[in-house]
């Protein structure tokens, strides 16, 4: 089996992505075991999603963990973290550090010890809490069903990207156009709060024009637990359903008459998130 190797270190050891996944399990079944007793609903989604279809776990080259809370269980589910978090663990969100980036998903929760350095060369971590090993977790928003309408409400976010961008990249916190963007989301979501429609808040703006996985309610709710790594987490309702509409219909395991395999193609499967990382001590790279 590929080992998918990361980083080969100066004394030849290597860290696999396997290495990683496992280190960034340990993070998950912490959120996990927070929302369980506060009584959040989570889910796994986008590549933790559909390695759920296909693997049962993570996709044997995917190096990280997605998730999405509701906008309605957003601020209780960062006062769970802040009162329950195991101390080995950590989060960075604009809601408690004026610095995070919003264009990036609402929240990264990191493991403490852990140093990872992202492919993402535009918006650098600027929270001064550290860079260790994360998981993403996005907002999950009602959407108009009108897909001329949901773009013109992303565009109110893309318009204002080059110029956060521009203003990070020189060390100016846009605090106030952060501020702008989050309003213009919430505003949205708010107003689409019943629609049959629900995406990834609008805040995060990276998707394709007019290519923004957007699903039907019933699909993505009520969240449903999953088998993933020989324990139980939260996903889509009708996962198959949502991965096949996010990833197109070729994305799930095909029978060759023998076997199950992966259809995607050898060369496509490679990690893409870390440049760099360290698993045991943590590292700080703000150049």
């Amino acid at each position: 089996m590929e080992k998918y190797v990361l980083k080969k270190n100066p004394d030849g050891s290597e860290i696999t992505v396997r290495d990683l996944q496992l280190a960034i399990l340990e993070i998950m079944d912490e959120i996990h075991r927070v929302c369980v007793k506060n009584d959040i609903p989570y889910a796994l989604i986008a590549g933790s999603a559909l390695g759920i279809c296909n693997y049962q776990g993570f996709i044997p080259w995917d190096d990280d963990i997605d998730m999405c809370v509701e906008r309605k269980d957003w601020e209780r589910f960062v006062q769970a973290l802040e009162m329950d978090l195991d101390s080995k663990f950590y989060f960075q969100c604009f809601e408690r550090d004026r610095k995070y980036n919003v264009l990036v998903p609402s929240m990264k929760i990191r493991k403490r010890g852990t140093y990872i350095k992202e492919v993402n060369s535009l918006l650098k971590n600027r929270c001064e809490s550290g860079d260790g090993i994360f998981i993403d977790v996005v907002i999950y928003d009602g959407v108009s069903e009108n897909k001329w309408v949901d773009e013109w409400n992303r565009f109110k976010v893309r318009a204002l990207m080059p110029i956060m961008v521009l203003l990070d990249n020189i060390h100016i916190n846009p605090v106030f156009l952060k501020k702008l963007v989050l309003k213009i989301s919430a505003k949205y979501a708010f107003k689409n709060e019943n629609s049959n429609m629900v995406s990834q808040t609008i805040a995060i703006p990276w998707e394709k024009f007019l290519k923004e996985p957007k699903f039907k309610r019933e699909d993505v709710y009520p969240f449903t637990l999953y088998e993933f790594e020989g324990r139980q987490f939260y996903s889509y309702h009708n996962v198959k359903k949502v991965v096949s509409e996010w990833y197109g219909p070729n994305c799930l395991k095909k029978w060759n008459g023998k076997e199950w395999y992966d259809p995607l193609p050898v060369e496509k499967r490679k990690p893409k998130h870390a440049v760099d990382l360290n698993l045991n001590s943590e590292e700080r790279d703000r150049k």
